[in-house]
């Protein structure tokens, strides 16, 4: 990292540090559903629709901003993100309608969609392909930060200024924008593998993730694995204090609960992209997805509250410490101008089809039980390893010999 540019390290912060404040904004809804609800006099689906439409947005601006991202200026691009959905998020304190409501965390979604994708793609063009994995976890560690970030301004703000005066804060990010805008000359940001040999760069699409055949089934597979990773992470982290309780009679304290579940999820980054980085993909994500299964199945003989916490904190390293290595492996396996494409695409897709998880694990909990619950999720893991395996990109002497950039 000394080797880089100052303009580069600058950038290079900039993308990790947004990361952490698009989740504040995002997770500003968690603490603050039960309030809205009173306040707007909603029921319960119409409150769960709100997060619904924010996965929706999430997807459309992964989709929108990951091709703007590679075809013009990915830092300009970058920008347009963090003003989206910050502004949107600052809106919010104007809401007086379940529509307006709805309109603004769509929005919202669309800017935090697009982020991701466009700031992974920055990091890739700045750092060697080796070290991507350890600052690829950076960058899910920033975001785990974020939802911290929330839960401090929820308990600090929301008593005094209401659930409103939470979401003006959502502008903080406006803040960096402007920093951005005068510190980092977005048109020197080194971006690897831009450069090409014809004469003419061609349009980048979603089309192109499924060019052949061999780049559709990685790009289907990837789609899969995405899919299981927000399963398992929004399953349980919505629904596991619920199952304990019900089944054991333990009183999860969510301070508690959050406070070592995120603590477990930081470790597991760290040493996931560590892992990554030298190793390969495969050993990586092989030993985290069987750990996933086997620590998700053994958290059905926790007894006590200590246990629920050490096993909370077990699951987070090994369940969600895999979710930064996505960003890293798209950013190796795609052709430099289709970079952002596949990192929003991939995970938005996982984000829009996994989140539904929520509803599959509650069906499953009234109607069968937590023993029931557990082999489903378990059985995720299985179908993610299986998927892994079956891409031959992901093989180590494929990986780590040289970058997979298509030069045209």
């Amino acid at each position: 990292m000394n080797q880089l540019k100052a303009n580069d390290k600058k950038a290079l912060f900039a993308s990790i540090f947004a990361s952490g404040l698009d989740d504040l904004n995002v997770m500003f809804l968690s603490f603050t559903l039960g309030s809205i609800m009173a306040h707007l006099g909603l029921s319960g689906v119409e409150g769960g629709w709100i997060s619904t439409i924010t996965n929706l947005g999430m997807l459309a601006g992964g989709l929108v901003f990951g091709v703007l991202a590679d075809r013009y200026n990915k830092f300009t691009v970058f920008k347009s993100t963090i003003l989206v959905f910050s502004v949107a998020t600052g809106m919010i304190f104007f809401t007086e309608s379940l529509g307006y409501l709805y309109l603004m965390r769509f929005i919202a979604g669309i800017g935090v969609g697009g982020e991701y994708g466009v700031a992974i793609s920055i990091m890739g063009g700045i750092v060697p392909s080796n070290k991507m994995g350890r600052v690829s976890s950076l960058n899910g560690i920033m975001g785990q930060l974020g939802s911290i970030g929330a839960a401090l301004l929820a308990g600090l703000i929301a008593p005094i200024f209401g659930w409103k005066g939470l979401f003006l804060f959502g502008l903080l990010p406006v803040l960096l924008v402007a920093w951005m805008h005068f510190a980092v000359d977005e048109k020197n940001v080194t971006d690897r593998g831009a450069k090409i040999t014809s004469d003419k760069k061609e349009k980048a699409s979603i089309k192109e993730l499924f060019a052949n055949k061999k780049r559709t089934h990685q790009t289907l597979a990837l789609m899969l694995m995405t899919t299981v990773q927000i399963a398992g992470y929004f399953g349980l982290m919505n629904w596991l204090p619920t199952m304990m309780q019900r089944s054991l009679g333990i009183e999860a304290s969510d301070n508690l609960w959050m406070i070592s579940t995120i603590l477990g999820m930081c470790v597991g980054m760290l040493v996931f992209g560590n892992i990554l980085d030298y190793f390969g993909p495969r050993l990586a994500y092989g030993i985290f997805l069987i750990c996933s299964m086997l620590s998700v199945y053994a958290f059905t003989y926790v007894n006590s509250m200590t246990t629920l916490l050490l096993g909370g904190a077990m699951m987070g390293f090994f369940v969600n410490g895999m979710f930064s290595g996505y960003g890293a492996i798209c950013t190796k396996l795609y052709p430099h101008h289709i970079r952002t494409i596949a990192n929003n695409t991939i995970l938005n897709v996982g984000r829009a089809v996994g989140g539904f998880s929520s509803v599959v694990i509650g069906f499953t909990l009234d109607n069968a039980g937590v023993s029931q619950v557990m082999l489903f999720i378990a059985s995720l893991y299985i179908m993610s390893f299986i998927a892994m395996i079956s891409i031959p990109a992901l093989r180590k002497e494929a990986y780590t010999t040289s970058d997979i950039v298509e030069v045209h």
